[in-house]
């Protein structure tokens, strides 16, 4: 499968790194901005792709299977959108776009010009993910789930001397839930679904949440969820049933190894994932799906990807986070 790239940052980078050990996946064609050309020349050179540019229009004539966003939040509803019209199939960074309106918008766009849209969350396509909803049943009846995903961020100092940065700008659609806590949300939704009702408690700074709590409401037990960029805390996710618990040390997007323990002493340890490096199950999926056009898989994939966008939507305006997009 050839893709092309929109994006020059670290992201952009490290799947290029992935990549460049594959011979089924390669990059074809990178697209930048005028600021990031030298950027764009260097990459280029490196992963040998045949074409390097700044031009998005120009960018959507290449012949390629699909486009890779990897673009600052706000702008992946536009940059999708045009990919889409032009006939592209897309996956784009999380999250899908910045608001519920706009992901309905991109999915049924995408279902009537029957193209392929992800939205490029990792942890759904883990092996030791899906070992977590294999061993659920064997801890009886769930009564608590907490997750936490927090890492302090290189780029918090400069947001507190008051630079303008767009993962701490909530009109980019920055913030902590969106940055880290997509990733809790599709972690305990991919195993229980769209909670009942969800509430988020964020921390504020210069009118963006730099970490908060959501707590998603199921019918008998509660998730707690919480994210955050401004410190740092052991990642942690556990499931608390009757009859045990399963638990994770590693972050969601990584998914590592599973530990479930019984109350009657039993403990079993798994990893599935093999050392792999955490995109290569999702882009193993989406060639498959692509080639062999299993939209059918691919809009499943993209109804939860849907029931995230409506929960951190709630979530946001439930902390009174209010943004105008640039």
């Amino acid at each position: 499968m050839n893709i092309g790239i929109v994006g020059t940052g670290m992201i952009a980078k490290e799947l290029l790194s992935v990549l460049a050990d594959r011979k089924d996946i390669l990059c074809t064609a990178l697209c930048g901005t005028e600021r990031s050309v030298k950027v764009v020349e260097e990459l280029c050179e490196k992963y040998e792709i045949s074409k390097g540019m700044t031009d998005y229009e120009e960018f959507l004539q290449e012949q390629i299977d699909a486009v890779y966003l990897a673009i600052p939040n706000h702008l992946h509803f536009s940059f999708c959108k045009k990919a889409l019209e032009s006939g592209k199939n897309v996956i784009v960074e999380k999250p899908l776009a910045a608001s519920e309106i706009e992901s309905e918008e991109l999915a049924k766009l995408a279902k009537e010009r029957q193209l392929f849209l992800y939205e490029a969350i990792t942890t759904r396509y883990l092996e030791s993910y899906k070992k977590v909803k294999e061993l659920l049943p064997k801890i009886g009846r769930i009564r608590l789930v907490n997750c936490n995903f927090s890492q302090y961020s290189s780029r918090y100092d400069r947001f507190l001397t008051g630079e303008k940065i767009p993962v701490f700008d909530a009109k980019q659609a920055g913030g902590a839930l969106m940055d880290l806590g997509v990733y809790n949300l599709h972690y305990v939704m991919g195993l229980f679904g769209e909670p009942e009702d969800s509430v988020y408690y964020a921390d504020m700074e210069n009118g963006v949440d730099t970490s908060g709590m959501a707590v998603l409401t199921y019918s008998d037990f509660h998730a707690v969820c919480i994210a955050a960029k401004n410190s740092k805390a052991p990642f942690s996710y556990c499931i608390q049933g009757t009859k045990g618990y399963i638990s994770q040390q590693t972050p969601a997007n990584s998914c590592g190894a599973v530990k479930l323990y019984l109350n009657d002493g039993t403990e079993e340890v798994y990893d599935f994932n093999e050392g792999k490096h955490r995109m290569c199950a999702e882009f193993e999926t989406f060639e498959r799906q692509i080639y062999e056009k299993d939209y059918v898989s691919c809009y499943q994939i993209l109804e939860e990807s849907l029931a995230v966008s409506r929960v951190m939507t709630k979530l946001r305006w439930s902390a009174g986070i209010q943004w105008e997009w640039e």
